[in-house]
């Protein structure tokens, strides 16, 4: 009987000493209200942005000429959330995939697409051309195998029994749109499964933080020609210009009136994501809006004066491949003629 005893206090000192093991969270990170943790996982990194953009595959189809870029791409703004697990030592990836995919359903999740096999081509575009865990922020600690080896969590997601899950979640007009991806940590010898989660919210931006110069308008003319209009903002994939544009409208038809020789081409630009031929039809129309609200009231510039022009991709001023070039190529500028 005492040996027995020995045995059970000696499992239950193991036992504490495998649940002390776990390393912290990473600090001041939480799960999303929206979507709790798998039971015992540990949040290893976390990257929250309060208002960003960011972009999900919109399917799992690759272009013709790099099957490692997605065909089409959905671009989002809003807050963003995205989180690494760890799932606890014991557990497959499809058991932990499953109780995602099962709480997400209960919740009424609506899929755009997902992946469950074969889906090693769909990894490596997703990680080369969005870079999910760029500017993460990671817990202390490692992922280690039983025989001791040791892996850095900026390593925890792999292609090794991937599955992506992409939809949406919540009331209608307030969806966030959710990207769930799961695999082996590291390697198959960690015995661990590594969860991915983004998160993005649909939220105004906050407005009023930057105010709008005509002077600085007229010196861009000035020393190149030409100078982009940052203060003009469109939903994605809108052509309709938002309220928080009010303050570079005004300061275009203060430049305008300013300078009453002045005439200029308005013209819209867009990053490569999608057909050229819808790219082209939304710059153009995004520069026709701009002219349409500076020619009305209360502006009402001369409509000679302006000329709307829409060039898609065909001028970008920065790399298409990752979501921060794309977003420096989105973007109207005025042009002196």
């Amino acid at each position: 009987m005492r040996a027995l005893h020995t045995t059970f206090a000696a499992l239950a000192l193991l036992a504490a000493l495998g649940a002390q093991a776990q390393p912290a969270d990473v600090p001041g990170a939480a799960d999303h209200p929206m979507i709790r943790r798998f039971a015992g996982s540990w949040l290893a990194g976390q990257r929250v942005s309060d208002w960003d953009a960011a972009a999900v595959p919109a399917t799992p189809e690759f272009q013709k000429a790099d099957k490692y870029k997605f065909k089409d791409l959905v671009e989002l703004e809003g807050k963003v959330t995205r989180l690494v697990y760890i799932a606890p030592r014991g557990k497959s990836a499809l058991e932990v995939w499953r109780n995602y995919e099962q709480a997400l359903n209960q919740a009424g999740f609506k899929k755009r697409f997902s992946c469950e096999r074969d889906c090693s081509d769909l990894y490596f575009a997703w990680t080369r051309q969005l870079d999910p865990t760029k500017g993460f922020t990671w817990a202390k600690g490692d992922i280690d195998t039983p025989s001791g080896s040791r892996y850095s969590l900026t390593s925890a997601l792999t292609f090794d029994q991937g599955r992506m899950l992409v939809g949406t979640l919540g009331k209608p007009g307030q969806e966030a749109t959710v990207l769930l991806y799961s695999s082996l940590a590291a390697n198959a010898t960690t015995g661990l499964v590594a969860t991915y989660l983004q998160i993005v919210e649909p939220k105004a931006m906050a407005t009023g933080q930057v105010t709008v110069d005509p002077a600085a308008l007229q010196a861009g003319l000035a020393a190149e020609g030409r100078v982009t209009l940052t203060g003009l903002f469109f939903d994605t994939g809108k052509t309709e210009l938002k309220p928080e544009s009010k303050a570079q409208l005004d300061a275009m038809a203060e430049l305008l009136k300013a300078q009453p020789a002045l005439k200029a081409w308005v013209v819209g630009h867009t990053d490569n994501v999608g057909s050229f031929e819808a790219n082209e039809k939304l710059s153009l129309a995004r520069a026709q809006a701009v002219v349409a609200a500076l020619t009305a009231a209360p502006y009402k510039v001369d409509a000679k004066r302006l000329a709307p022009r829409g060039l898609a991709s065909l001028a970008p001023v920065a790399g298409n491949a990752d979501e921060a070039g794309r977003a420096r190529n989105r973007r109207v500028e005025l042009v002196a003629q």
